[in-house]
């Protein structure tokens, strides 16, 4: 299963293909779309697509090497798979076939706080390995006992989002009555009906979950009280009060995601992170926002060498990430890639995106005669491309 590689589909855009013929329209339209008229979840990619990489032909190289070392911990690419909600949603028991492949393959995954299986599940799977992603809740008790949970699990790696302080406008989840578990309308029941494997997978597993969150809610919800619960239970925006507040609760690693400006990183290194995650949460909150390589190169310029510096939104290929690592950041972490993964292979969805990636990145690495991720900052053509100046 490690090396599991299925030659149908070798690039990102054939298992997104393959996984919208497979899903339920709601259900992949939840995972490929963003807010508003998609124009930051555009901009993010071809931005980053932007960034030309120079080859060194006559440069004496060795062995490549994707080994990258963050937070003490050495992974062997430098690459993990970013927090998404609801993943049981687009294929059963997605966080777990990611979180077992990501732990195999030794790199990270990211649970969201609003995934589909709980912390500890996750935890054992790992073996404490995984990161937690928390939405800050407003209610102090349940972000105490999430803490304590974690820890409890061996969790070493607390990522506090930043980029959520209102819920999104996204037309598409408005008008497919997205919910938990799915609003079943006459046009979502032929939706369903119309992609048995899915259908199948999902009636044995049983409707999705919020796993981690199931302890705080009062018993059985219907669409409407699960509603209010987030709402009331998620409405809270952060400050640096409350980030100074949880640097003092959590003695683990603690990473701020959902950056985009230097005032903030700056921000999160005088508030003693450890590191951040320039993200724009792939363009599903903020359409007018800025692409995140743009600002990424930015706060690389102001704070590089003060706090470990990550990103994800628009990375989708192994050439996407190392133009991203030849800026500078220290690692990346993709997010709907591996969902069309699993949306396309299921069980083996993980371990195919993870070798499928590596390869990508391993040969542009060949091409590029570069033998250490640390050395793609010699290949960037322009250092930065986005300069308006």
């Amino acid at each position: 299963m490690k090396d599991y590689f299925n030659t149908n589909y070798p690039d990102v855009e054939y298992l997104r293909r393959k996984a919208k013929f497979n899903l339920p329209k709601f259900a992949f339209e939840y995972v490929d779309g963003g807010c508003n008229i998609e124009l930051a979840l555009k901009r993010n990619t071809h931005d980053i697509r932007q960034i030309d990489l120079i080859p060194y032909y006559l440069r004496d190289y060795n062995s490549i090497s994707l080994k990258t070392t963050l937070f003490g911990e050495t992974y062997d690419a430098p690459f993990g798979i970013s927090p998404v909600g609801l993943q049981g949603l687009i294929w059963p028991n997605a966080p777990e076939i990611l979180a077992k492949a990501a732990f195999e393959q030794n790199i990270p995954f990211v649970l969201s706080t609003v995934s589909t299986s709980p912390i500890e599940k996750i935890a054992e799977i790992t073996e404490g390995k995984a990161w937690f992603q928390l939405y800050h809740p407003v209610d102090e008790a349940i972000t105490d006992d999430l803490l304590k949970r974690c820890k409890a699990a061996g969790i070493k790696t607390l990522v506090l989002l930043s980029d959520v302080p209102t819920f999104a406008y996204r037309p598409k989840e408005i008008r497919n009555g997205l919910a938990m578990p799915p609003k079943m309308t006459w046009r979502n029941m032929v939706e369903i009906m119309l992609s048995p494997h899915w259908a199948l997978a999902t009636l044995k597993k049983g409707q999705p979950q919020f796993e981690t969150l199931t302890k705080y809610m009062s018993g059985s919800m219907d669409m409407h009280h699960l509603a209010l619960f987030m709402d009331k239970t998620f409405n809270g925006r952060l400050s640096e009060d409350k980030v100074a507040r949880l640097r003092d609760k959590w003695k683990g690693n603690l990473v701020l995601k959902g950056l985009s400006t230097v005032e903030d990183s700056q921000k999160a290194i005088s508030l003693g992170l450890d590191g951040i995650i320039i993200s724009n949460h792939g363009g599903r909150q903020l359409d007018a926002g800025p692409s995140t390589i743009s600002k990424s190169i930015e706060i690389m310029e102001k704070c590089k060498g003060q706090i470990t510096i990550m990103m994800d939104s628009g990375i989708r290929d192994g050439a996407d990430i190392a133009r991203t690592l030849s800026t500078g950041i220290e690692f990346a972490f993709l997010g709907r890639s591996f969902m069309y993964g699993v949306g396309a292979l299921g069980d083996h969805g993980g371990h195919h995106t993870i070798n499928m990636l590596k390869k990508q990145l391993q040969q542009v690495m060949e091409q590029c005669c570069c033998e250490s991720v640390y050395s793609l900052t010699d290949h960037i053509a322009k250092r930065n491309p986005f300069c308006m100046k």
